[in-house]
């Protein structure tokens, strides 16, 4: 298990721990806008103890991944069954919901305006993403990978880098999913809806940043 540095900043930690996003938001921690300040500030603005905090974060990590599968390949198919394909139905209802309830809601001062687009453009870049490794990267792990394998989880990373600030701009629209009073059906269907759709991406990122990837990552050397 990786130590929690408190020189982390809570948006790094939000975007790669599952399960952070909620705690910082019990805790009225912002890891959006206000997300690159340390947890070691983060917890003294927050009037926390820092230790408490790195122990509830350690035991999240602690338990982060362990219901998925540990062999490859069935790490693989848990991936493609219970992330991509997830992903790609939820955001097929969540983007015209998020559209319903701007167009609704416009002028309420909590109206999450711009979700929408921004769903829109992870949508589209997490597509592109999860084509990759479905066409590309998973069938050279599938056959016991190669050393060039090396250079597609590269980009995969720095795709999951990507989507991390596309999950702190959905943060910040939605002032931190935080229905207002009086939140109609569809309101409350739709931050009900991304809550889950947002810490699944978190898990799903989570799993292969830090334990599909690097199975390979220690046997492959660039080339030179």
């Amino acid at each position: 298990m990786n130590e929690i540095s408190p020189d982390k900043t809570v948006a790094a930690i939000a975007a790669e721990l599952p399960g952070a996003a909620e705690l910082f938001r019990r805790h009225d921690i912002s890891f959006c806008c206000g997300g690159n300040v340390p947890l070691a500030q983060a917890a003294e603005e927050a009037g926390l103890s820092l230790d408490n905090l790195i122990a509830d974060l350690e035991t999240l990590e602690a338990s982060a991944g362990r219901n998925a599968p540990d062999e490859t390949s069935a790490l693989i198919a848990h991936i493609l069954r219970r992330y991509h394909a997830t992903h790609r139905e939820e955001l097929g209802w969540l983007i015209p919901l998020a559209q319903k309830v701007e167009r609704v809601h416009g002028a309420h001062p909590s109206a999450p305006i711009g979700l929408s687009e921004t769903l829109t453009r992870l949508r589209d870049e997490l597509e592109s993403h999860m084509l990759k490794e479905e066409q590309v990267l998973f069938p050279m792990m599938q056959r016991g990978g190669s050393p060039m394998i090396v250079h597609p989880i590269t980009e995969m990373r720095h795709e999951h880098d990507d989507e991390a600030q596309h999950l702190q701009a959905i943060e910040h629209v939605t002032h931190g999913l935080a229905l207002p009073q009086g939140a109609c059906g569809s309101w409350t269907a739709l931050y009900t809806g991304l809550r889950k759709f947002t810490d699944d991406l978190v898990v799903h990122m989570h799993l292969e940043n830090a334990v599909l990837f690097p199975r390979f990552e220690k046997t492959s050397q660039p080339a030179g």
